[in-house]
């Protein structure tokens, strides 16, 4: 993490990037060219509200195809078995279903369109010559509208649900295998000129827009054209992540499906939510740091030689603002990999588990309880490291959404102060025994502490408006500046530490007695058991 001890302003002035980031993001990560951007909308437009989310959910699980073919999306340990020795039965079952509902949605959406298809495979069973039925094929593979792009996922996605209902009668399905049926459905999503969702982090303006004025605000006073589209970016996979969320509860607690139809709609959607996270938290680890400091030097080197001097101080105050959002930049990164990791390694059962439906739909629901507040706190988190206090009713349209954070606020103040407290007690006990900085191994624990307060203990430290931040934060720095550990650096560590716990103690009962906590008891032993999956027990 960078130093963040310098203070940055708390809130700079008029937007100054000449682009819109934001507006770029919506209307240019798919690639569309102007007109087919045009059909699309158009096309969007005439659809009823029911078909516009049938049409949302057609394009994740599209875009689940290809997700769920990395079993690195798959919920569940995997242990060490080597991927050619797992039998691929049960994901195939899974993706069939996916692949059923695919069908099933574009048919939704072409409506009446629908009885040209019915007409064709009509046709092609009755054509006597090979060139007539060529000419049907040509026409659907090649539309020059959103209603044949329709027909032609239409037209391949049920002849693929043969296809994979067939592999499926196999005792036995190897990861090739699986993987080869996946990669068809995913050659004819890329072929799809209007309905190609397959890049990592792209967005649509139909699904997309943020309607809270807040976030938008703040996206256009962040200094400098990459520094926001950092930000833009961030905030849309965000939003976009909750949106997921929203589907999966839908589904979970929607009308009784055949199983293979409800497992391959949840663990789709669940593999791209896993993927777009791993996608953001890849990004922001490996660009954030370079991208900032390339919007610096563009506004320093634009700065004329003669103005140096009078626009120190705004200069300063930008490149510490730049270093805060870095800083927010990893402890997202940190945080969103450990609540992952909890709910995909722990609560949610594997493809191939042999879950009943009613296990899964629970399990679901339960993914959904812990990463909406985790995912609705980095919204929170970064809004407020951006110089703003956003508002849970005015960000997020689900009205418990004040109850829930508050839920798990208490959990996390509860879980960082066992934290807090036992990297102090450990790190006293280091410096009073014989072997004191004997070796860096020794103090892994350290470096562990370090990864769950950039995870935990940072947005933490925001969300509670902590006093001593500056100093808390100066300290945790100073641990990691360099490979061998200075015992001054370690004690002023420590003092901060157990500073920090009494603040924690004493939050912890101010959040108990917060107006939408009245009546609920604070669950510890739950809290206890997720501390447990954090640390990874």
């Amino acid at each position: 993490m960078q130093r963040l001890s310098a203070p940055p302003p708390a809130r700079l002035g008029a937007p100054t990037p000449e682009r819109d980031a934001y507006a770029d993001l919506l209307r240019e990560t798919r690639g569309l060219r102007g007109d087919e951007h045009r059909a699309r909308e158009a096309f969007f437009a005439r659809l009823p509200a029911d078909k516009r989310e049938a049409l949302f959910e057609l394009e994740i699980l599209l875009k689940g195809m290809a997700c769920f073919a990395n079993p690195r999306n798959h919920p569940g340990q995997r242990g060490r078995v080597p991927i050619v020795a797992v039998d691929f039965h049960e994901p195939l079952a899974v993706m069939t279903g996916g692949i059923k509902r695919i069908s099933y949605l574009a048919r939704s959406c072409l409506g009446e369109r629908d009885r040209t298809f019915v007409f064709h495979r009509y046709l092609e069973t009755v054509l006597p010559e090979d060139a007539a039925r060529t000419r049907l094929v040509r026409q659907e593979t090649a539309p020059d509208s959103p209603e044949g792009a329709l027909l032609g996922l239409r037209r391949s996605f049920t002849n693929l649900t043969e296809v994979a209902e067939g592999l499926h009668r196999l005792t036995r399905v190897p990861f090739r295998l699986f993987y080869a049926t996946a990669s068809v459905a995913q050659r004819e999503i890329a072929q799809n000129t209007f309905f190609n969702p397959l890049s990592a982090l792209e967005f649509r303006p139909e699904f997309d827009r943020i309607s809270s004025s807040q976030v938008l605000d703040i996206i256009q006073r962040v200094p400098g054209d990459q520094a926001q589209r950092l930000v833009a970016l961030t905030f849309l996979s965000l939003f976009r992540m909750l949106r997921y969320l929203k589907l999966i509860e839908e589904i979970a607690a929607g009308m009784p499906e055949p199983m293979n139809f409800v497992a391959g709609r949840i663990y789709l959607v669940l593999s791209v939510l896993r993927s777009d996270a791993r996608a953001l938290s890849n990004y922001l680890r490996r660009n954030s740091g370079e991208l900032l400091a390339d919007s610096f030097e563009h506004d320093l080197l634009h700065t004329p030689a003669n103005d140096i001097h009078a626009r120190y101080e705004t200069l300063r105050a930008v490149a510490h603002r730049l270093i805060e959002i870095r800083g927010a930049f990893e402890c997202i990164n940190a945080n969103l990999r450990l609540e992952l990791r909890r709910v995909y390694d722990h609560v949610l059962p594997a493809p191939e588990a042999g879950a009943t439906e009613a296990e899964l739909r629970r399990a679901a629901m339960g993914a959904v309880a812990i990463l909406r507040p985790a995912l609705q706190n980095v919204v929170l988190f970064f809004g407020k490291t951006l110089g703003a206090r956003l508002e849970e009713g005015q960000v997020f349209d689900d009205k418990t959404a004040r109850r829930q954070l508050s839920e798990r606020l208490r959990q996390n103040v509860w879980m960082f102060s066992q934290i807090v407290r036992a990297f102090a007690v450990k790190a006293r006990h280091a410096q009073a025994s014989d072997e004191r900085w004997a070796s860096v191994s020794g103090f892994q624990f350290v470096r562990e502490f370090l990864a769950y307060f950039r995870a935990m203990g940072y947005p933490l430290l925001r969300a509670a408006d902590y006093p001593r931040f500056e100093a808390f934060v100066d300290a945790m720095t100073g641990l990691q500046e360099t490979d061998l550990l200075d015992p001054g650096k370690l004690e002023r560590a420590i003092a901060e530490c157990e500073a920090f716990h009494e603040f924690l103690v004493q939050l912890l009962d101010q959040v108990g007695r917060r107006e939408e906590l009245a009546g609920t008891v604070f669950d510890k032993r739950a809290a206890a058991a997720a501390l447990r999956l954090y640390l990874g027990e």
